[in-house]
C-alpha cells in the first residue's frame, strides 16, 4: 500500500507541475470550504509488449488494486480498464492504450521507436507510471502523430504521467449538481469541453462528467520549444443505484467526449 501512496503523490506533484488548470481550481473551491476528494486519475499507454495495459498497471495491482471492467473505443482505436481498491477513499485508476495494429504503418513505426528508447528495465519499476519522457523528440514527429492521433501525439510529447485527475463532484458541499459545479468553473474563466454537450452522461446513466480543457504549455523539443496543450482537470457527479450505492463504473460514450479534453488549441482562455 505505502508504494501506491507514494506513486499517487508523485503523479500528482508532476500534474501539478504542467496543469496551472488545477491549482487555480483547488483555490477556488477550498475557498470555498470544499475538502476535495479524488475520483480517479487516468494513464494512456499503447497497446505493446513493452508499456501495455497490463504492465502499466502493476505498481498499481501489486498494490492491491484489482481490474474492474473492460472498455473499447472503436472510433479512436483504444481499449481501457479501471481499477478499484478495497481500501474506502482510495481513488479509481483508469488506463486505457492505443491499438497500434489499427493505425498507420508511419504511427506504428513511431510509436514503437519510441518504446524502444525507454530505458531497460524502467517499465518494471514502481514508479514507471509516473517516468515521463524517456525518449527525444522533435516537433515534426510531433505533429506527424498529431495528424492522425491526437493520443498519440500527446503521449509521445509527455510520456508516462495522469492524464487528469478527477474530482468528486458529488461529494462536494456548496454545490449540488454538476450543472452548478460548471457555473463556478466558467464563472471562474475556465474553458469547458463541450464535445457532447458540457455533461456527458447522465442522472439515469448513473455518472456524469464534464472537465476543462487543457492548457498550453511550453514543453523542449530536440528542435525547439512549442507551446502544446497538457492535462486537464475532470469532475464527476456518481449517482445512486437503485440498491442505494454509487455507480462505480465509467460510460464509454462519456469518456470518449472526454478523450478530446486535450485537443489543439481550444484550452486557452480567450483574449
Amino acid at each position: 500500500m505505502g508504494v501506491v501512496h507514494d506513486l499517487f503523490e508523485v503523479l500528482w506533484r508532476d500534474y501539478l507541475a504542467i496543469t496551472p488548470q488545477a491549482e487555480q481550481v483547488a483555490q477556488l473551491l477550498t475557498k470555498r470550504g470544499e475538502v476535495i476528494i479524488n475520483d480517479h486519475i487516468a494513464l494512456r499507454t499503447f497497446a505493446h509488449d513493452r508499456v501495455d495495459i497490463e504492465v502499466l498497471d502493476r505498481a498499481f495491482v501489486d498494490g492491491g488494486y484489482e481490474p474492474i471492467e473492460s472498455y473499447a473505443f472503436k472510433d479512436k482505436h483504444l481499449v481501457a480498464c479501471h481499477y478499484e481498491h478495497a481500501e474506502p477513499g482510495m481513488p479509481k485508476v483508469f488506463i486505457s492504450s492505443l491499438l497500434l495494429d489499427e493505425c498507420s504503418p508511419k504511427l506504428r513505426e513511431i510509436a514503437h521507436s519510441l518504446v524502444k528508447q525507454i530505458p531497460i528495465g524502467l517499465e518494471a519499476d514502481w514508479r514507471f507510471a509516473s517516468s515521463g519522457r524517456t525518449w527525444p523528440l522533435d516537433s515534426k514527429t510531433y505533429e506527424t502523430l498529431l495528424e492522425e492521433s491526437q493520443y498519440a501525439a500527446w503521449l509521445a510529447a509527455f510520456g508516462y504521467i495522469a492524464n487528469h485527475f478527477t474530482i468528486a463532484a458529488h461529494s462536494l458541499k456548496t454545490v449540488t449538481s454538476l450543472t452548478e459545479l460548471n457555473d463556478v468553473l466558467v464563472a471562474a474563466g475556465l474553458p469547458l469541453n463541450d464535445t457532447g454537450g458540457r455533461i456527458k452522461g447522465s442522472p439515469e446513466a448513473g455518472l456524469e462528467q464534464s472537465s476543462t480543457m487543457a492548457a498550453s504549455i511550453d514543453i523542449q523539443f530536440l528542435d525547439g520549444i512549442k507551446s502544446i496543450p497538457s492535462c486537464y482537470y475532470e469532475f464527476a457527479y456518481r449517482h445512486p443505484k437503485p440498491d442505494g450505492s454509487l455507480f462505480q463504473g465509467f460510460i464509454a460514450d462519456s469518456a470518449t467526449n472526454l478523450f478530446t479534453s486535450t485537443d489543439h488549441g481550444k484550452g486557452d482562455p480567450a483574449p
